[in-house]
């Protein structure tokens, strides 16, 4: 299983949505406070529509209770500041992957002890960063890609008809 943490996420939505992909990929989220709204916000649910409840999930007080609580963690950190690209990494089933607040990203005394576990997305000079929720499905889309999408599905349904390769 892999891990999502967001480090003091500000909107619900973003929450809400990156919750709802996790639930997809069987993986969980690890949220550390302070929250920028409630979990019980109305657009957090909204967000993760009814997979919410289904969402194994966790908060921790700060990054320190992150770190006391995962003490052998193998954490990539998603930051724009980053020298290395997410395909550069060689990601492995039990990997956690943080992002940070919509506002200000990780803060940097925590990016300057771990620069080589820093990664970014490639993109243009004039953008400052992507949506939260798009850059955490880029990442981890990635990583699910390198273990062979392990345990999700195969194959695709229809839901009321058959694939004609189905029916012969």
């Amino acid at each position: 299983m892999l891990n999502i943490v967001l480090h003091e996420p500000e909107i619900p939505a973003n929450t809400g949505n990156i919750g709802r992909t996790c639930c997809a990929t069987g993986t969980k989220l690890h949220m550390i406070e302070p929250l920028g709204f409630q979990i019980t916000d109305k657009q957090v649910k909204r967000a993760g529509m009814d997979y919410w409840e289904h969402l194994q999930k966790e908060t921790y007080v700060d990054y320190q209770d992150f770190v006391k609580k995962n003490p052998n963690a193998r954490v990539f950190y998603a930051t724009t500041k980053a020298k290395h690209c997410y395909t550069e990494v060689e990601f492995q089933d039990g990997d956690f992957i943080m992002f940070g607040k919509e506002s200000a990203g990780i803060p940097e005394e925590i990016l300057v002890d771990h620069e080589d576990q820093c990664i970014r997305i490639p993109m243009g000079h004039d953008i400052r960063s992507l949506n939260l929720s798009n850059s955490v499905s880029i990442v981890l889309f990635e990583a699910l890609r390198q273990l062979n999408f392990l345990g999700l599905e195969e194959t695709g349904h229809l839901h009321r008809l058959h694939w004609r390769s189905e029916e012969e």
